[in-house]
């Protein structure tokens, strides 16, 4: 069983910054990429980011510029670093791992941008 942790978010007025973190709770290997979705209120989920296990990175064009995604592959984690955020950013944010072939979810983490 992998479990998936992650942690960050909560309240940030606009224009603010806030990191999220993602974590895979067992020793395990077979990463192959890792990434973030969210989905605001209402709304169908979105991806919005991955990583790969070598460091390349792609985003979605709402988010490019604005938000990095980072990896610590020693520790299995994967971060998500988000700046400039704005009122549309407010939404449950989900990670993943993508371990052999499959992915495996975090919990969800809920990021609310307002004044």
């Amino acid at each position: 069983q992998v479990h998936v942790v992650e942690s960050g978010g909560g309240l940030v007025q606009p224009g603010g910054s806030a990191r999220l973190s993602c974590a895979v709770a067992e020793t395990i290997s077979g990463i192959s990429d890792m990434g973030w979705y969210r989905q605001a209120p209402g709304k169908q989920r979105e991806w919005v980011t991955i990583i790969t296990r070598g460091g390349a990175a792609n985003y979605a064009d709402s988010v490019k510029g604005r938000f990095t995604i980072s990896t610590d592959n020693a520790k299995n984690t994967v971060y998500l670093q988000k700046n400039i955020l704005q009122p549309e950013d407010t939404a449950a944010y989900y990670c993943y791992f993508n371990i052999l072939f499959r992915k495996y979810w975090g919990q969800g983490t809920q990021v609310t941008v307002s004044s």
